[in-house]
């Protein structure tokens, strides 16, 4: 038996979706599958369908129904009309390098007197601050526009006006109660702001106002503005959809300058660029800069229009990431130590383990550690947080993920009293507090997730789209699925359900057979699925077995010929009914056969074991799971290990073997 590790969610279907389904599938001229799909997502009419899949510019919103864009466009018109210097004071994550050199590029073109400030993570931290306005002051600036930053600005913007020095805010992020005394603020979230769609980055926010500024839409920068909205994880819906898949046209067909050279660092084809080679090529490299150096490096590459200044600055880039890497790695493995000795100190005193993950450490470097928390996070399922603590001054800034159904902003608004600062969302939150804190931290946060979390909450949970047919996965449904993209947050790729499906061929391959590679279907009919890291598994299926299987669907393109492809995310195997269900003594006997044995390759062990003692191969692999799930033996690697003192339990408290049990009685009841 193989479980499925995670709990499978699968959407709602029924006659009503059907129906729609299929009338878009005449009207459309589209596979079944693409436009069950699209009934899955919300359209279920051609003309909202049609916008999903082709819509451009004409789709786009007025940028000046933004509450507050006037304002901004008069201001900058008239700084222009004076020669009055304006400054661009961003932020030094993607998004705000996005944004900063969006703005770089639409400055010039409009031959504006400027110039763009982006904070030091490490020396001044996050947003405006009253050095940066002083030397702003310093330097003859009399207008002030912020790129995704500035909505909770109060004192700084107010020190600003003090100084004869306007400023214009553009933000994306959660409006406080009460906002900053700007000349104008436009961000969509304000509560007197009637913009149709919320969900713009702050790049997307800044582009907006160069659409006012031009009097068109700058659509050749749509790469820029792709960067920013992705890394941000920002809902590719509605506008940011639009943006992003122009963006990503611009990158394949007419590369800029910057684009060009981070795609030749990175090793990207830039004609075959998706979202995720954004998300997982270019926005780490970004990011890099900020994390590890300074932003401006990044804007610099994005806006010179100097070749090779652009590639020295990827490469530069390149080797912040791979320094990045090392660091991240480096903390994972002290943080995971950490986190085992504390478990096994626990264990030794008789005490519960906390509900949720607190570590801290001089020395860790403040820029990665929210990596470093949702890498703990995906090995653990448990809500993390992660601090790096100032030897001098005990102070930890921390940073924090979370599991579904656990509010890391509520959480700690319940333990504001312990935090100088806080901020973020449900899945997401930064935090400050002295390392005295720590403890009566993590044994709230715990209380918390332990008082608001069910037992089925710490079970990680896959969201499948529908269930679906070998039939289904043919070349042409496959590429029409491409007119859903580009995926991301609010608009993942398909997750798809193969139920049932008959296991035509299973074997480990790659490197010490890491990977696992199977055939489904049977026939001419078959499905190929890939699944990295899973090598192991092989010896515990076998051919004509039936396997429910949930994965992706693409094309694997080799030696010039195409083949449908499943990537699995997650695999469940129940093996039928044994016509009799082994005894105790049987048990016993194969258990006392694995313990002589010791240790060897599960290969061709079950059909071995099942001869000499008489029983069939299934009945062996039912004995083997249940033997590892009483601990009684080890499976790695594809081999056993017998534990040499385990700990006795009876078969009766394994999972698999009452399952087993339950089934075999089931299907010998006389109907």
């Amino acid at each position: 038996m193989i479980h499925r590790t995670t709990r499978w969610d699968v959407a709602t279907w029924g006659d009503a979706e059907e129906q729609a389904s299929q009338q878009l599938c005449k009207e459309l001229g589209l596979p079944l599958l693409v436009t069950r799909l699209l009934v899955q997502r919300g359209f279920r009419e051609q003309l909202s369908a049609r916008q999903f899949l082709y819509g451009g510019e004409e789709l786009l919103h007025d940028p000046y129904l933004l509450h507050g864009m006037k304002s901004a466009v008069d201001r900058i018109q008239t700084a222009n009309d004076n020669g009055e210097k304006i400054r661009i004071y961003g932020d030094y994550d993607a998004d705000g390098v996005s944004s900063t050199s969006l703005l770089v590029h639409v400055f010039r073109e409009m031959k504006l007197n400027f110039d763009y400030y982006i904070p030091h993570r490490a020396i001044e931290g996050y947003g405006l601050n009253i050095n940066a306005i002083k030397q702003a002051a310093d330097a003859g600036v009399k207008l002030i526009v912020t790129v995704d930053t500035g909505i909770s600005a109060y004192d700084q913007i107010e020190y600003a006006r003090q100084l004869g020095i306007d400023v214009v805010v553009t933000d994306h992020h959660e409006p406080p109660e009460v906002l900053p005394n700007a000349f104008a603020i436009i961000n969509p979230k304000q509560e007197h702001c009637t913009y149709p769609f919320k969900g713009l980055a702050g790049v997307g926010v800044a582009f907006k106002l160069a659409t006012a500024l031009l009097n068109r839409p700058p659509l050749d920068l749509t790469d820029i503005v792709s960067l920013g909205t992705v890394a941000d994880l920002m809902p590719l819906v509605d506008e940011n959809r639009i943006l992003v898949r122009y963006g990503l046209e611009k990158m394949r067909n007419d590369p800029s300058i910057g684009f060009r050279a981070l795609a030749e660092v990175t090793g990207l084809e830039l004609d075959a660029l998706t979202s995720t080679s954004i998300a997982f090529g270019m926005a780490p490299r970004v990011n890099a800069a900020g994390r590890l150096d300074h932003a401006k490096r990044a804007v610099e590459m994005l806006t010179t229009p100097d070749y090779d200044v652009a590639i020295l600055q990827a490469i530069g880039l390149d080797n912040l990431n791979k320094e990045r890497q090392r660091i991240v790695e480096t903390i994972v493995k002290e943080a995971e130590d950490k986190w085992q000795s504390k478990r096994e100190a626990l264990v030794a005193t008789g005490d519960a383990e906390p509900a949720v993950i607190i570590l801290g450490a001089e020395g860790w470097n403040v820029g990665v550690i929210g990596i470093v928390a949702s890498k703990l996070l995906e090995r653990h399922y448990k809500p993390v947080v992660i601090f790096g603590i100032d030897e001098k001054t005990g102070m930890c800034k921390g940073s924090a993920r979370s599991i579904a159904g656990f509010d890391l902003h509520a959480a700690l608004t319940e333990c504001e009293s312990l935090l100088d600062h806080y901020g973020g969302h449900q899945a997401a939150a930064g935090m400050t507090l002295h390392r005295d804190h720590l403890e009566q931290l993590e044994a709230r946060m715990s209380q918390l997730a332990i008082d608001w979390l069910s037992e089925e909450d710490w079970i990680p949970r896959t969201a499948i789209d529908i269930q679906c047919t070998l039939e289904d996965a043919s070349i042409e449904t496959i590429t029409q699925l491409a007119l859903l993209e580009p995926f991301g947050i609010g608009n993942r790729a398909p997750r798809l359900l193969f139920e049932g499906a008959e296991l035509a061929d299973k074997r480990a391959i790659g490197k010490e057979a890491k990977h696992l590679k199977l055939a489904i279907g049977s026939g001419r009919k078959l499905l190929d699925v890939i699944a990295f890291g899973k090598g192991d598994m092989a010896v515990r299926l076998h051919k004509g077995c039936a396997i429910d299987i949930i994965g992706e669907l693409s094309i694997n393109e080799w030696n010039g010929q195409k083949k449908p492809q499943l990537q699995l995310h997650d695999l469940h195997y129940e093996p039928a009914p044994l016509p009799e269900f082994p005894n105790r003594e049987q048990f016993g006997i194969v258990y006392q056969q694995l313990r002589r044995i010791g240790q060897a390759p599960l290969y061709g062990l079950t059909e071995k074991l099942a001869e000499q003692i008489g029983l069939t191969a299934d009945a062996v692999r039912l004995m083997l799971d249940v033997f590892e799930e009483l601990k009684f033996i080890e499976i790695k690697d594809g081999s056993f290990n017998a534990v040499s003192s385990p700990e006795k339990r009876e078969l009766t408290s394994s999972q698999c073997y009452c399952a087993a049990k339950e089934r075999s009685d089931r299907s010998h009841v006389p109907i």
